[in-house]
């Protein structure tokens, strides 16, 4: 399987914004250390609407995901991130849909 890409959408309780940014700020560089993400850093965005919504995209390496979710580091970081998101209008609390580059003709 090729490198995919995840799009990780976080729904963050109003409350709990500033131990969620710790714990986001440690996750990427928890799986590039361990050797399940390639070298680019993830691009993390912050949602300007309505409800506190981080966004986080990167890239896993082939076998990477697989591996992630059965390493303690990182199910300790996921595990801690749970009880600080919320469902709301509907949604989970998380997503995490996975995409193949396109390469497009220039």
């Amino acid at each position: 399987m090729a490198n995919e890409t995840v799009v990780c959408t976080y729904r963050v309780r109003p409350d709990a914004e500033e131990r969620f940014a710790e714990l986001l700020g440690i996750h990427w560089q928890t799986l590039r250390d361990l050797g399940f993400v390639t070298g680019e850093p993830p691009l993390v965005l912050r949602g300007t609407d309505e409800g506190l919504t981080y966004i986080e995209i990167f890239t896993w390496v082939d076998g990477g995901f697989e591996q992630a979710h059965e390493h303690p580091d990182v199910l300790m970081i996921w595990e801690a991130m749970d009880p600080l998101l919320e469902e709301r209008d509907g949604r989970p609390k998380w997503e995490f849909p996975h995409f193949a580059r396109v390469a497009m003709g220039a």
